[in-house]
């Protein structure tokens, strides 16, 4: 993992790449989260990054950043394949820890406060 520049997973790409990629977490990242967020312990972080990307008023180069990051969390096979329960999203981890590190200023109270509503209707759904 050490050859891998999380800076480079992390930069947005032309605009064609950031579309497609925002496309492919529009559609895959509830259905990923609902199948493994009891295994996901930053579950609360992946939401509000998904909420701040989506978000109308955050900058264009910010949902770059966090549409990378969700998609590389979204795809099933990548450095650790995401199969092997909690130690497969340790590199989905590192990637979100690090946009969400790159971008903590734009991601605010009332995208965490959606993520803790979503997360109790993923785990009332779950019971």
């Amino acid at each position: 993992m050490e050859d891998i520049k999380f800076g480079e997973i992390l930069l947005p790409g032309d605009e064609e790449t950031e579309a497609r990629q925002e496309r492919t977490v529009r559609d895959k990242f509830w259905t990923v989260l609902r199948k493994y967020a009891r295994h996901i312990p930053f579950s609360r972080d992946a939401v509000a990054a998904y909420y701040c990307a989506t978000d109308a008023t955050t900058p264009r180069r910010v949902k770059g950043i966090l549409i990378a990051a969700l998609a590389y969390f979204i795809m099933p096979m990548d450095m650790i394949p995401d199969v092997f329960a909690v130690i497969g999203f340790t590199d989905d981890l590192a990637v979100l820890t690090a946009a969400i590190a790159m971008v903590r200023g734009h991601m605010r109270a009332d995208h965490y406060l959606a993520a803790d509503r979503i997360l109790a209707e993923v785990k009332e759904e779950r019971a």
